[in-house]
């Protein structure tokens, strides 16, 4: 068993209250040497479960203490002696496993994240209902740290009404319920209940254990846009811009570890759909005008961090358009696009919802930025400058956040999770009260 990662009961039950770990700065225990973050990986009875191996691998790799617990169900599809292996730690169904460590408890206790996946609809529905008839489901009972579900199963299964009521429940409680993947699932069907990609997954579990007990997204819906539009020009050649979208799906994949239900309209992105997003994908900024008005009625946070081409060719050449010896091109007339960001900002889909814009700029940011903030309407505009090699496709950015309050919130050079983090900060101190709380 793994008593040297547990912590006293005491200490334990404080769970949501204790300091967050991740792999990287991992806290001193007592006596001065690092303590290990301590992950409990549910594993339940789905054929995804072959897919969890990827995951406690990332998991391991990246310097947590993995104590696998599958159901009885999960061992049909990969064998306790494959999770032993991979873990380092003995595995057990059962709660009647070395009773005298009081395993069913203390495996919860000393947890510093549970991640179960695949989480499938009956092991959904007896987390809902507070069921506890094994080892996963007495753990599920006494964790006080955060617990993040992945689930998959048959689209009918997901669309259920009791598989819906369960996931509001679990999520209502501040559970993260990512949302499954779309894609080929058994046999031939295909649709909505594919366990989403196991790197994804890894990145909700790091960015929850980053987090620490803070669920301040949990029971709101937010829609985000990344990516940049493309307007066709001919049926090979369009105009767009250099966005690659890694700073709207930074922005997703916070919102998820933060407890939001997430839309993403995504804007010709080669990135992985992140794990816990609905994906909408578009391609020109009409449609991705269509999609974020569709969206946003029942939102209560709109972020436009797509990267949208003001203009689109007039006309539109059914075929390829030809180089002729002697012959200039013909010039191309542009129309103007639709202003999404300000009639997103202007007509308000319910009370209280607030709007968050992003601006690039290659000069005088935070002037033109200011400007524009005005001119747009929104509640916040991200504001950072760009260049050929600068944030557009970089792993890093630089930002001023500016409020329509008159506020400016500078973003160091850093990580653009590190500013999705602070925009969601600025963003959950904005929201008000909501309603079902």
């Amino acid at each position: 068993m793994e008593e040297s990662t547990n912590q006293p009961a005491a200490e334990a039950t404080a769970g949501a209250g204790r300091e967050p770990h991740t792999g990287a700065g991992e806290p001193a225990a007592a006596g001065g040497a690092a303590r290990k973050p301590s992950v409990v990986l549910g594993v339940s009875g789905g054929i995804a479960a072959y897919k969890a191996c990827e995951l406690l691998r990332r998991l391991t790799e990246s310097g947590h203490d993995v104590r696998v617990v599958p159901t009885a169900s999960a061992l049909h599809f990969v064998g306790e002696a494959t999770w032993s292996a991979l873990s380092g730690h003995p595995v057990s169904t059962e709660v009647w496993t070395d009773v005298h460590e009081v395993a069913h408890v203390r495996i919860g206790q000393g947890a510093d994240l549970v991640v179960v996946a695949p989480a499938t609809a009956d092991t959904l529905a007896k987390a809902a209902h507070g069921l506890a008839g094994d080892l996963l489901t007495n753990t599920l009972l006494t964790a006080r740290c955060p617990v993040v579900f992945a689930p998959a199963m048959h689209t009918e299964m997901w669309e259920h009404p009791a598989t819906r009521e369960n996931v509001a429940t679990l999520r209502r409680r501040g559970a993260v319920v990512i949302e499954p993947a779309v894609g080929r699932l058994t046999g031939v069907d295909t649709g909505k209940g594919r366990l989403p990609d196991p790197g994804e997954i890894f990145e909700v579990c790091r960015r929850v254990l980053a987090a620490g007990a803070r669920r301040d997204l949990a029971g709101r819906h937010v829609v985000v846009s990344a990516g940049g539009t493309r307007e066709p020009l001919d049926p090979v050649r369009f105009l767009g811009n250099r966005s690659s979208g890694k700073q709207g799906y930074a922005l997703a994949r916070a919102a998820v570890a933060r407890g939001a239900r997430v839309t993403l309209v995504s804007a010709n992105s080669a990135l992985p759909d992140p794990a816990g997003a609905d994906v909408v994908r578009v391609g020109t900024a009409v449609q991705l005008r269509e999609a974020m008005l569709k969206a946003a009625p029942d939102a209560d946070v709109v972020v436009m961090a797509a990267a949208v081409a003001d203009f689109r060719p007039a006309t539109y050449a059914t075929g390829k358009i030809k180089k002729r010896d002697g012959q200039e091109p013909e010039p191309i007339a542009l129309v103007r696009n639709p202003d999404i960001l300000a009639e997103l900002s202007a007509e308000r889909a319910r009370p209280g919802q607030l709007v968050v814009g992003f601006a690039a700029e290659t000069d005088d940011v935070v002037p033109n930025g200011r400007a524009k903030l005005a001119r747009k309407g929104c509640d916040l505009l991200v504001v950072n400058e760009v260049g050929e090699r600068k944030t557009f496709g970089a792993e890093e950015n630089e930002a001023v956040v500016l409020g329509a309050d008159g506020s400016e919130t500078p973003v160091p050079y850093g990580p653009k999770e590190a500013l999705a983090e602070t925009v969601w900060d600025l963003v959950a101190r904005a929201l008000p009260p909501a309603t079902d709380a």
